[in-house]
């Protein structure tokens, strides 16, 4: 266990209620990170932090619609520095996957939801946290995509393509950073078992796959200082 590799660092993560999102947030906490979850549930973030708290952990709770309150992303970057005094560590980490169908039959709804969560999202949350990712000495983000991205498959075409964009918009402002110490990557963790893969691929055994603690130590490594990898895309490999 790489102890208190983190300590005094604060890293914010998106989608922290469960799934791949809550085990990040509990291995970061073992690393010793005081940590800023947002989810949308509030109970279920609520079951992360009593978990971060049995690892010895510290967390605050932002419930948080990425979509419907988007506006409040804006303003997570300058509270969390005005509560912490910096922010080192982002990981965005949720995701919509919306409904499986052909795209001529995608609905406006469902093409916001996923579009709101995927993209926006992101975007919003570099715009809120450059600056203090910057101002950190080892300022790490890290977004969570998928294979789908690069590889289209019929009916996953909202999921797919937001994916696509995260890649795109997080790879330039990778290139954007020039000589900054802030590192960014793009990590696509696989077929892993959790709520939103069941949905996809409801006759799929889920004990054939690894589970969300088996493939957040491979996020948190990316959030360490050492940590060099940067402008990439980081595939697990188990």
């Amino acid at each position: 266990m790489p102890g208190s590799s983190l300590a005094g660092r604060v890293a914010l993560v998106t989608g922290a209620s469960r799934g791949i999102g809550r085990a990040l947030a509990v291995e970061l906490a073992r690393r010793g990170a005081q940590l800023v979850l947002t989810a949308r549930s509030q109970g279920a973030l609520e079951e992360t932090d009593d978990l971060i708290r049995a690892e010895g952990g510290a967390a605050t709770l932002v419930p948080l619609d990425l979509v419907r309150e988007a506006d409040q992303i804006d303003l997570l970057g300058p509270n969390i520095v005005a509560r912490f005094g910096r922010l080192d560590i982002l990981v965005h980490n949720a995701g919509a996957l919306g409904t499986l169908t052909p795209v001529a039959h995608v609905t406006p709804r469902d093409w916001a939801d996923v579009v709101g969560v995927n993209l926006t999202a992101a975007w919003r949350l570099i715009r809120s946290c450059d600056p203090p990712l910057r101002g950190s000495d080892a300022g790490r983000a890290v977004f969570v995509t998928t294979g789908v991205a690069q590889r289209p498959r019929a009916y996953w075409g909202a999921y797919g393509a937001t994916k696509a964009g995260l890649e795109h918009l997080v790879l330039t402002w990778a290139q954007e950073l020039g000589s900054s110490p802030l590192r960014v990557t793009l990590f696509s963790p696989g077929a892993v078992a959790t709520r939103m893969r069941a949905t996809a691929m409801p006759g799929e055994d889920p004990a054939t796959l690894p589970r969300p603690d088996q493939v957040a130590p491979a996020i948190a490594a990316l959030c360490e200082p050492a940590s060099t990898r940067h402008r990439e895309l980081v595939r697990f490999t188990g």
